[in-house]
């Protein structure tokens, strides 16, 4: 069911809904007065379509990693949801693979974890009906001989015939060489004489979806990586210095012309201006010679995941252009065509354990040369409302505040675009008016003879937040005085961008096409690099126990094919299914000069000395991915805590702490760590009088460790008195201990009555 199907749904239920109000008001009011707009209502529609648009479990935030993202989340197939299946009700059967997902649905493409085989991706060739069925396409067999008809097919239609699969060897006239060809029939694979077949696959790839169709050498690695792979594709962040790779499958191309992210020639005709942010064309034929079409590129925009969107055109002015001509590229594409990633040349060598399970070790050239970077743009934004006391004011006049950490803000009170800032930095300095019942007879002596100025302000200034640091490349000011529609309450909006190019670093995750993924452990000098007898120097050690165990052997195929790619300087597109053989790949590395192996005698960068074996070294397409350090690395001293149990918060987010579980507990007391084990029980977490005093003495210099009573430990204590069970506290010397206020009055009580 499409969205339109859904939605009108939801509409009918909506209008059956605005029917009945309007029948219910004929019969109240009177006739002789009534005007129709106060019999129908709107606000069932709006309501619905409110919350069919905002709230309902299938409308999702588009995934605007990169141009892949964007096309596979639009062409995605979910069954949760309203009148759909739940996650804990959905079994294997429903999961799994099934014949009828033959050329509709990929059966390599689903996520990982709970929700696998219910969000599934269309297939290349899929289409759907008018009532909602998927089909796809066969070239018809008549006679014996494939001819080029095309018929779309759903599953229903399909079970009847017999279907021969795309890599059956046929003449250009069609007619098949074998006299028995293997062919399918709903679930069976069976060999029959070319007359009793009645139809042929268009294409091989056409039963997977467009991202499992771009890893080149797909046939050559396991089902579970190539998932991995075609997943991971989806999070490659766009880079600032994109490449397409050397080895592809021929769909990249289309994949990006597809995507929506290039800037197409609407009809042919001649560039006639070309700059950053404008193209214009004069297009043939127009009655008007000065008659221009217009497009306007996108600059550095926010995408929904933080990366960067940006238009570059591609032609000069003069070029003659035809319809569909691609005018600029987008984020993640080069002169069209899709760039993920980029070449590197890699071998699969162990480096002193720092490519140990999945770790990565990668040159310093790559970082200092700015192949993988990126620019991450963040939004931040703060409201000025009405309250109760008056309104919020946007001020340069923000109290206790040092000029310094004033210098970047304007007169009104908003930094500067191009200001850098760093965590804590002000964004914008805004003041919220204080509750007068806080104030002194004297403050309101004061009050009356100064009148409004010396009322008292709060600062609310909107500041970065821990971690993050950039330059502000915009400012967005919507206000309620200007006519923009805001929430109720809110006068005005500010929204600030910050942007920042970050390098490659320790602790970023990156992936291959195959699932080969790992995370960087170490930015190594080029000089200690292994390198290749002529001196070039490896950009990426892989460790080779990551591939026997895991069989994605595509990546060795790529990594040779694209090694005898780059010494040839030729591109090579192998479609899926389609791809060159081991002895293709063999002679072109002949060709290119390089050893049929494509092994090498590599020497270590330190010593000079070569490594005992010769070592596979390749060129390999590797992503950057969206799980980057920056957002992930966290450290706290003090931060907020949680109310009840005075413990500190949670999660990064939050500025919390880190969890010390029941198994935690058991580790350190195994290991005796008793004084550890206090420290991380107390005065580091819930002990409210023993952290003020830790603190203290950390400021001071002294040395002290007084560890008290938990907070949580009260808690305890009063939720069992408020059971009705009186509990009091003793130590060793049968003191009582006071928990609360009211427990140190009756001490004092029972003290003074003896």
């Amino acid at each position: 069911r499409s969205v339109g199907e859904l939605l009108a749904n939801v509409m009918k239920t909506a209008f059956t809904r605005m029917e009945r109000i309007a029948k219910e008001r004929m019969t109240l009011k009177e006739i002789e007065t009534l005007k129709p707009q106060d019999l129908v209502s709107i606000k069932p529609v709006v309501a619905a379509i409110k919350e069919f648009f905002g709230s309902s479990q299938l409308s999702q935030f588009m995934d605007q990693v990169n141009p892949l993202a964007e096309l596979t989340h639009k062409r995605r197939l979910n069954a949760l949801g309203p009148g759909g299946l739940s996650r804990d009700r959905a079994g294997f059967e429903v999961r799994d693979v099934h014949y009828t997902h033959y050329g509709r649905m990929c059966p390599i493409e689903t996520p990982e974890g709970p929700n696998i085989g219910l969000i599934v991706s269309l297939a290349s060739y899929t289409r759907v009906n008018d009532y909602g069925f998927l089909e796809t396409p066969y070239r018809k067999v008549e006679n014996g001989k494939a001819s080029k008809k095309i018929e779309y097919l759903s599953a229903i239609d399909e079970e009847k015939y017999y279907i021969a699969q795309a890599g059956a060897k046929i003449s250009a006239e069609g007619v098949f060489f074998e006299d028995q060809v293997s062919c399918r029939k709903a679930g069976d694979y069976t060999s029959k004489e070319p007359a009793a077949i009645q139809y042929m696959d268009v294409s091989p790839k056409q039963i997977i979806s467009v991202s499992s169709a771009l890893i080149p050498f797909l046939e050559h690695d396991d089902a579970n990586r190539a998932l991995m792979g075609s997943n991971m594709q989806r999070q490659a962040v766009p880079l600032l210095f994109p490449d397409p790779p050397i080895v592809g499958t021929g769909m990249e191309r289309k994949a990006a012309y597809d995507s929506g992210v290039l800037v197409k020639a609407k009809r042919p005709g001649v560039v006639t201006h070309v700059s950053s942010t404008h193209i214009h064309v004069q297009p043939d034929g127009a009655k008007d010679p000065s008659e221009r079409d217009l497009y306007e590129l996108i600059k550095y925009a926010r995408t929904n995941q933080d990366t960067c969107f940006n238009h570059r055109p591609i032609v000069r002015e003069g070029d003659i252009v035809a319809k569909g001509t691609v005018l600029a590229d987008g984020p993640a594409t080069l002169d069209g065509e899709l760039a993920l990633g980029r070449n590197l040349l890699l071998g699969f060598v162990p480096w002193n354990g720092y490519n140990y399970e999945d770790a990565i070790l990668i040159s310093e050239r790559v970082v200092k040369e700015d192949v993988f970077t990126s620019i991450h743009i963040k939004e931040f934004s703060t409201e000025i409302r009405e309250t109760k006391l008056g309104p919020e004011r946007i001020t340069r006049d923000v109290p206790n505040c040092s000029e310094k950490a004033l210098e970047d803000l304007d007169e009104e009170g908003v930094v500067r675009i191009g200001a850098r800032v760093t965590a804590g930095s002000i964004l914008v300095g805004k003041v919220t008016p204080k509750s007068e019942t806080e104030t002194t007879p004297e403050y309101k002596l004061l009050n009356s003879i100064f009148g409004e100025k010396a009322k008292d302000v709060k600062d609310s200034s909107l500041r970065l937040p821990h971690g993050i640091e950039g330059t502000i490349i915009d400012i967005q000011r919507l206000k309620r005085s200007e006519g923009d529609d805001l929430p109720p309450g809110v006068d005005e909006v500010v929204k600030v961008l910050v942007a920042k190019k970050r390098k490659l670093r320790e602790g970023d995750k990156m992936a291959g096409r195959h699932g080969n993924k790992g995370v960087v452990a170490r930015i190594l000098p080029v000089e200690d690099m292994p390198f290749l007898e002529d001196g070039t120097s490896l950009d990426i050690c892989l460790n080779p126990l990551g591939v026997p165990s895991r069989m994605n052997l595509g990546q060795i195929l790529e990594s040779e094919l694209g090694m005898a790619g780059y010494l040839l300087g030729e591109h090579y597109s192998t479609p899926v299914f389609q791809s060159a053989s081991a002895e293709m790949i063999e002679d072109k590395l002949e060709q290119s000069g390089f050893s049929r192996t494509c092994k090498a005698i590599l020497r270590d960068g330190r010593t000079g000395v070569p490594f005992v074996n010769p070592v596979m070294v390749g060129i390999m397409y590797v992503l950057k991915l969206h799980h980057l350090v920056d957002d992930k690395m966290h450290a706290r001293s003090t931060g907020p805590y949680s109310l009840v149990t005075q413990q500190p918060l949670g999660g990064k987010a939050q500025f919390g702490g880190q969890r010390l579980g029941e198994m935690e507990v058991w580790a350190l007391e195994a290991y005796g760590a008793a004084n550890t084990l206090q420290e991380l029980l107390t005065i580091k977490s819930d002990d409210m009088t023993g952290r003020a005093k830790i603190y203290e003495a950390i400021v001071k210099g002294e040395a002290t460790s007084a560890a008290g009573i938990p907070e949580s430990f009260n808690v305890l204590v009063q939720e069992l008195r408020g059971l009705g069970l009186d509990m009091s506290i003793f130590d060793a010397k049968e003191r009582q201990i006071p928990l609360t206020e009211r427990d140190e009055e009756l001490i004092a009580k029972q003290g003074s009555a003896f």
